[in-house]
């Protein structure tokens, strides 16, 4: 893909894949692109150049009901969780089924049976069956992360977009999240697009690195091959300097 705003290159000719059951961590200091990534993914923008397959379909030229049915299977993780405090941790699953019931069982919350035993079944995987109907926003922010990623399980993603899920959280959580992530991956063949400002956790807990500089693709390989040269290629000698 290609992407500028104006006289900028956001995006200068950049192609990767994310396989199914595969966490690819997104890395690159601030300005890379990492979020053009992500609005060109969600077609928030178009690119100007190349395109995009999400489970093999080309979303560039889609639009309407076509494209309403291809982001259904894209689930979105933010850093700031985006749910609804005064509502259970279980309603703010069920959020995720709007693309599979009617918009009012949602803005009722009169979900059927079915629908329940999905939200509460994406719970338990996150390990917080027990605070189902614990309110979300007396959570921890760890446990209300976990929240989000049962929402994207109960709305059936077959791809995971997570924009900096754990920039908010403490090393605990924070590692206990990405985890999650991992496992959910592998377990439920979803590939994961993972963006991260942690490079420890991307080493630690991705399969692959992909990592931006200015706009530009400057490494497409395995976590454990990210070494110190590889840090440096990235963010600069001098960020490595600061880094020891």
């Amino acid at each position: 893909m290609t992407k500028r705003y104006r006289d900028t290159t956001a995006l200068d000719d950049v192609s990767f894949t994310v396989r199914p059951g595969e966490l690819v961590a997104l890395v690159g200091p601030s300005g890379a692109g990492k979020s053009t990534v992500f609005r060109c993914l969600t077609r928030l923008v178009t690119a100007d150049a190349g395109h995009v397959d999400v489970l093999g379909t080309p979303i560039d030229a889609l639009h309407g009901r076509a494209l309403r049915d291809v982001r259904r299977k894209i689930g979105l993780i933010f850093q700031q969780f985006n749910l609804i405090g005064r509502l259970s941790a279980l309603d703010n699953v069920l959020a995720g089924r709007l693309g599979h019931v009617a918009t009012w069982r949602v803005a009722t919350r009169l979900f059927p049976p079915a629908d329940r035993q999905i939200a509460l079944a994406a719970l338990d995987r996150v390990g917080l069956l027990d605070k189902a109907y614990q309110r979300a926003d007396s959570l921890s922010g760890g446990q209300q992360q976990r929240v989000a990623i049962a929402r994207v399980l109960a709305q059936q993603s077959r791809v995971v977009l997570a924009d900096e899920p754990v920039s908010s959280l403490d090393p605990s959580s924070a590692a206990n999240v990405i985890g999650v992530l991992r496992d959910i991956a592998r377990e439920h063949r979803i590939g994961v697009l993972c963006a991260l400002h942690q490079v420890d956790f991307a080493r630690d807990y991705a399969d692959r690195i992909v990592a931006l500089r200015g706009g530009r693709l400057v490494l497409d390989a395995p976590a454990r091959d990210f070494d110190d040269a590889a840090f440096s290629r990235v963010y600069g000698s001098e960020a490595l300097a600061a880094s020891m």
